[in-house]
């Protein structure tokens, strides 16, 4: 369905695209954490290498990336990486964890109100662009 698609691109172009608030860089760590915790490996690796370069920080980005499931996703980050990577983790799961700790943390590294709203659009979105993309599965081979 064409028109529903539109809406979904214009959604993401919304959210990633907009100048002020959050950085791109931060947008698409979220996107990436959210995406690992969901186990979207796809778009794990496309926002990651986005993140990488947008920061000009592989090392983070790809610390980020070696952490095994169960452990602590922000281990070895920078305090505001650490914050946002927490908050966006807490956000991504079911059900949603995220509490006013997570935004004093994000309020102590200086981000204002539209940086966090960017960071909570980012990792809410990709919450439900993971699961609709796993739902739907790989592409149909003949």
């Amino acid at each position: 369905n064409q028109p529903v698609l539109e809406q979904r691109t214009l959604t993401d172009k919304g959210i990633f695209y907009t100048p002020g608030g959050l950085p791109r860089a931060e947008r698409e760590l979220a996107a990436t954490v959210t995406s690992k915790i969901n186990g979207c490996i796809y778009c794990a690796s496309v926002h990651a290498r986005k993140a990488a370069q947008l920061a000009k920080d592989e090392t983070a980005v790809d610390t980020l990336l070696a952490v095994t499931p169960g452990e602590n996703l922000s281990d070895g980050q920078s305090p505001r990486w650490q914050a946002e990577i927490d908050a966006a983790a807490a956000l991504s799961v079911t059900p949603p964890g995220l509490n006013a700790r997570h935004l004093a943390a994000l309020d102590e590294q200086g981000l204002d109100t539209l940086a966090q709203l960017d960071l909570l659009q980012s990792a809410a979105f990709f919450a439900w662009a993971n699961r609709l993309m796993l739902t739907l599965g790989e592409p149909w081979r003949e």
